[in-house]
């Protein structure tokens, strides 16, 4: 139709005594400014009358993926292709004179088409991801990964079909060609292979996910996953600093993942206070009527003492064979006391909550004999955690002197000024 339109037009200019090459120029001319209103008409009637019209619609629906779809101006860039299939499909009819020209003209348009192609589908496949965020399952199992390993997959193809395009040869020539530099490619982009492989093995075997609190000795990381990305995973420190780790270092080394801390609702007191050997003695009846006046451990110094005079009396030991016989300790019983306190504590798991508490001794050193506290806290959040295992220790240490014991500390200048202040 176009061809007879332009036929016609050649006609009426001869007829009305224009030469019949200027006459076809100017048809030529006429037929190109027609493609290219009707372009921009098409243009503007997909971008502002359609693209209004989809976006009413939008904003009634009940649904948040067409949102997401409208948002990342998936339509807006959909309404590109249109003027350009009209340009390629035209170009041959007004141009037919110069088949050269109107071949490039088409390539063009083509290459256009192809690019505008790439856009849509990589604003489709941020749209898709976005609307994934929303859904539940993806705080475990972030595809962010897949995504951008895909948009580079239809990049590369885009890339492939352009160079066809304008060195005229089939995609499948240029396919076949790539066998021969996928060596070359392969070191270009091993960050990129590595990362993907790796963002794969993250995500089928659940290792890390945002959000997560992750400790890393080697690349200085200490604190909580806020993005993971084809190439990197980026961990925002405590201390505010941004850590970028490489994707694949996660499967080549190890890391420390607290995810499970934080899902078991207790996180872990494992800290030791540092008694004086020398401190440690027998309990005396003085001693035990000053424990029984502590309420936590009244009744347990009651029954212990009980217990251990009917032990003493069937071995019929004597009173004062204080190696034969069974006695309290002060350590003992000051290692009961902590083990209570920690059970009525309000922030601290007790047995029953099926969390492990143990009060425990470890082996002595030249610094005394440590008393481990074994316990969980209630408390997750590092600073809340932090402050409920200082008020802890703030008491066990002041509470020591209660059982006639020390805490072992080196020598200092305040203790060689009282020494020589004794003599």
């Amino acid at each position: 139709m176009n061809s007879l339109i332009g036929l016609k037009l050649q006609e009426w200019f001869i007829s009305i005594g224009i030469p019949e090459h200027y006459a076809s120029l100017i048809k030529s001319a006429i037929i190109i400014l027609a493609i290219i209103l009707i372009s921009y008409l098409a243009y503007l009637i997909t971008n502002k009358v359609i693209f209004r019209i989809i976006s009413k619609l939008v904003r009634r629906t009940k649904y948040a993926w067409d949102d997401i779809i409208f948002q990342k101006k998936v339509f807006k860039r959909l309404s590109h292709i249109v003027p350009a299939i009209i340009i390629y499909y035209f170009a041959l009819t007004g141009l037919a004179e110069f088949p050269v020209t109107a071949s490039i003209i088409q390539s063009a348009a083509y290459i256009y088409m192809i690019f505008v192609g790439m856009l849509v589908l990589d604003a489709f496949l941020s749209a898709l991801h976005s609307a994934y965020l929303t859904l539940p399952i993806s705080k475990e199992k972030p595809i962010k990964g897949y995504i951008q390993s895909v948009k580079i997959v239809i990049y590369a193809f885009g890339i492939i079909f352009i160079l066809s395009v304008i060195l005229g040869k089939s995609p499948g020539t240029l396919l076949a060609s790539l066998g021969a530099i996928a060596a070359i490619l392969i070191l270009v982009f091993k960050d990129t292979i590595l990362g993907f492989v790796s963002s794969i093995q993250l995500s089928a075997n659940q290792m890390v996910k945002p959000g997560d609190w992750i400790t890393m000795p080697s690349k200085d990381a200490d604190g909580t996953v806020i993005e993971i990305t084809l190439n990197t995973v980026k961990v925002q420190n405590f201390d505010k600093t941004i850590v970028t780790i490489p994707t694949y270092s996660l499967i080549s080394e190890s890391f420390q993942n607290w995810r499970g801390m934080e899902e078991s609702g207790g996180r872990r007191i494992a800290r030791s206070i540092y008694i004086d050997l020398k401190s440690i003695k027998f309990c005396d009846n003085e001693m035990l009527d000053k424990f029984k006046k502590i309420k936590l451990i009244r009744a347990y110094v009651d029954e212990k003492q009980t217990e251990i005079e009917n032990h003493n009396k069937h071995l019929e030991v004597d009173d004062t064979d204080m190696a034969s016989r069974r006695n309290l300790t002060n350590i003992g019983v000051y290692r009961k006391y902590i083990e209570i306190y920690l059970e009525k504590h309000p922030k601290i798991h007790g047995i029953e909550s099926n969390y492990t508490l143990i009060v425990r001794h470890l082996q002595p050193t030249e610094n005394g004999l440590p008393i481990q506290i074994y316990a969980f806290s209630k408390d997750q959040d590092w600073g809340k955690f932090e402050q409920v295992q200082a008020d802890i220790f703030d008491h066990i240490f002041a509470v020591v002197p209660e059982f006639d014991l020390r805490v072992f500390q080196n020598p200092t200048g305040y203790d060689f000024m009282k020494l020589t202040n004794q003599i």
